[in-house]
């Protein structure tokens, strides 16, 4: 009876010595920089589709940015029509700070293109496909979660082992 006791009260030992070394972490969402090192330029003639070849590459859950680095540009996130057309004289966001940074708040497309004149229609424009949280199982209120062991809960565990045993 008393080693029954004592491997259970082992296993309820190790099993917490597990758990309290697991953290969920909240890791913040994904940023994601567009044109990687080249930024938000002009892509060459034969390239015009680079930026939406690039965003069909990705997934885009809520909560994730994007980062717009540009100079003497800007970026606006307009209508599906606008996007089509080259052309907005209302978008729904607009900046050309040279270091964008744009939130994507809810699933669906974003239509962004370059403000500066003719620039769109060299192939300067991009559409993000942002899932829906049902479409996407590992997300949490849009942000990816992991659980880690720490270094600190490793090592605990290990001592704990060496204990036991």
């Amino acid at each position: 009876m008393a080693s029954y006791s004592m491997n259970f009260t082992t296993q309820i030992f190790l099993a917490l010595t597990i758990l309290s070394s697991l953290h969920v972490l909240q890791v913040s969402c994904l940023e994601f920089r567009v044109g990687e090192r080249n930024g938000w330029v002009v892509p060459p003639a034969n390239e015009t589709k680079l930026y939406n070849e690039w965003a069909s590459k990705e997934r885009f859950i809520i909560g994730d940015t994007i980062r717009f680095k540009y100079r003497k540009d800007s970026v606006m996130e307009v209508t599906e029509s606008e996007y089509k057309n080259c052309n907005s004289t209302r978008p729904n966001f607009f900046s050309n700070t040279g270091n964008t940074i744009f939130t994507l708040d809810r699933s669906g497309f974003f239509y962004f293109i370059s403000g500066a004149t003719g620039h769109c229609r060299k192939g300067q424009r991009m559409i993000i496909r942002v899932m829906a949280q049902d479409q996407d199982s590992s997300s949490s209120a849009g942000c990816r979660n992991i659980a880690v062991i720490t270094y600190y809960g490793l090592l605990f565990l290990l001592i704990s082992i060496q204990f036991v045993a």
